[in-house]
């Protein structure tokens, strides 16, 4: 008797927490997938009822992210509905249905700029230990980092191996995380150049040629057969990294740290 009385007790428990942590969970649309993965990240994941176009997860869609569905949105009748910096604040305004909160968020401009975001999106979500979090990944970013054997080699981040890539530059997240991993970057603009073939300075392999880095990374998908080592004239070393790992930023840098050490330590000297 005393044991069938602990385990329902035990499961009272259970359902209790269960929910109570329903009860603080807000409807949240998430209108960029990096968004939703950080919200997985912080276990908010069934908080979710809609999200964009282009995000994996199996919800109702809510537009895109530079032309948010404020109409889809209502029917849903989200608390908070979180979009991502490249929405412009009048498309915010005019989408968000009324009374519901907006929280619009960056983290493309620098590593201290994710931490910020982690920690609105886990505010808007009501994570209570949010703060601990994002304290623990800052350490775990960084510590990551460190064990890349980068051997201060010169490169260049690039969004693919095509002729019509997006180069990452000073201010951007992944300029500050390559450079906190070793590397100098060689990129000399700011923030994300996108080369257009047959316009100005379109010209992606004079313009690599012209810098001389000892290896070029390529965000990609490794089964892509878009790659053309012709950019990379004359005979630098294209090494192929998946893209989701860091165009998302957030958590999945992390992977993209250990898959970017695995690189190099299969690369060599």
């Amino acid at each position: 008797m005393k044991y069938h009385l602990k385990t329902f007790l035990l499961l009272s428990l259970a359902l209790l927490a269960n929910l109570a942590q329903a009860a603080d969970c807000p409807r949240i649309i998430s209108q960029s997938p990096y968004i939703s993965r950080a919200l997985e990240w912080m276990g908010r994941g069934d908080c979710i009822v809609g999200v964009s176009r282009y995000d994996r997860l199996p919800l109702f869609h809510t537009g895109g992210v530079m032309d948010p569905d404020g109409a889809a949105m209502a029917d849903l009748e989200p608390d908070v509905v979180i979009y991502s910096e490249w929405t412009k604040e009048e498309t915010v305004q005019s989408a968000t249905p009324h009374g519901v909160q907006a929280v619009r968020v960056g983290g493309f401009r620098g590593m201290a700029g994710v931490e910020t975001m982690l920690r609105e999106v886990g505010q808007a979500a009501k994570v209570n230990d949010i703060d601990r979090r994002v304290a623990q990944f800052a350490t775990d970013w960084r510590q990551a980092a460190a064990r890349v054997d980068s051997r201060q080699r010169r490169v260049l981040i690039l969004s693919a191996c095509s002729d019509t890539p997006y180069s990452f530059g000073k201010g951007s997240t992944l300029y500050e995380l390559f450079s906190a991993a070793g590397f100098e970057v060689l990129a000399d603009h700011d923030n994300i150049r996108n080369f257009k073939a047959g316009t100005p300075k379109g010209d992606v392999a004079a313009w690599i040629s012209q810098r001389q880095p000892d290896l070029l990374f390529a965000l990609q998908d490794r089964k892509s057969e878009s790659c053309n080592p012709a950019i990379a004239k004359p005979g630098i070393p294209i090494l192929p990294l998946t893209g989701e790992h860091f165009t998302h930023p957030g958590p999945e840098l992390l992977k993209g740290l250990e898959e970017l050490r695995q690189t190099m330590a299969a690369f060599g000297a």
